[in-house]
């Protein structure tokens, strides 16, 4: 299982790409989220991860950096079905809420020769917290991470060979997680800047974490490899050296700070 990050920066980032990030074996690719824009392309064509060869997407909540992405995968998608270049359909795993989201925002933005394929060969697939379902030939079961911003889900994934990853959504994680995230080889989890810097950044105000929170949390569950994503920009390249001299104070187990495009072998 190869996972290529796509985007590993929070909301306003300019010089990165919002979170986002694709699973792949020989079965396809699993894409989560889209990120905030139409550099969802970019990222994609530059980690050579085909639009015809995507299948399944997992928007695991409303925020525009997450979302609109999706709403360019999805006219993309659909010019390609009409072109006769993209074959069998397209899944967008969501929570039920985001259904009519994702439908109405389509229908404003993207023509109806494209849109007519939502609910044919674009299909929206509403989960619920604790489903199971069968992608890229991975169980992957969704989760409800309890959010009071807007309603997230995230999700565990487990490889033929029987490595659990799990993702956090962009949120801190939460003790009502615990079922799906007790006994993972990976955890994808936010860590908004470094706490040295909380009182400059205001995570918590955000509802995100920092980084050594993230490290506790991944140390007190005995989780073997850690990657943090959806951070602020301001460190630049320096960013990946001062994230793990903060974390490894507190984790000590394989500490990842990615960069965009960045690729793990899972």
């Amino acid at each position: 299982m190869r996972l290529t990050i796509l985007g590993t920066g929070n909301a306003t980032v300019t010089k990165r790409y919002n979170t986002c990030f694709c699973l792949t074996n020989e079965e396809g690719h699993f894409l989560v989220d889209a990120g905030g824009g139409n550099r969802i392309l970019q990222v994609l064509e530059e980690s050579r991860i085909p639009l015809e060869e995507i299948h399944d997407i997992f928007l695991t909540h409303e925020h525009i950096d997450h979302l609109l992405g999706m709403i360019w995968l999805i006219r993309m998608i659909g010019q390609k079905i009409n072109q006769g270049k993209y074959e069998g359909e397209l899944r967008i795993y969501c929570h039920e809420g985001l259904v009519d989201t994702l439908t109405t925002i389509a229908g404003l933005t993207i023509q109806k020769k494209v849109t007519k394929h939502i609910g044919e060969r674009i299909r929206l697939v509403p989960v619920s917290s604790g489903e199971t379902r069968q992608i890229i030939g991975c169980p992957v079961t969704f989760f409800d991470i309890g959010s009071t911003k807007a309603r997230q889900f995230g999700f565990t994934l487990t490889t033929p060979e029987g490595t659990k990853l799990s993702c956090c959504g962009d949120e801190p994680y939460n003790p009502c997680e615990q079922q799906y995230v007790e006994g993972s080889d990976w955890l994808m989890h936010e860590a908004f800047c470094l706490y040295a810097q909380a009182d400059q950044f205001r995570p918590y105000e955000k509802h995100h974490s920092t980084v050594r929170e993230a490290c506790e949390l991944a140390q007190q569950m005995q989780i073997p490899n850690l990657i943090l994503y959806h951070t602020e920009e301001t460190h630049g390249s320096a960013r990946r050296e001062r994230y793990c001299a903060e974390g490894r104070a507190y984790y000590h187990g394989n500490l990842y700070v990615p960069e965009d495009l960045e690729t793990f072998e899972i």
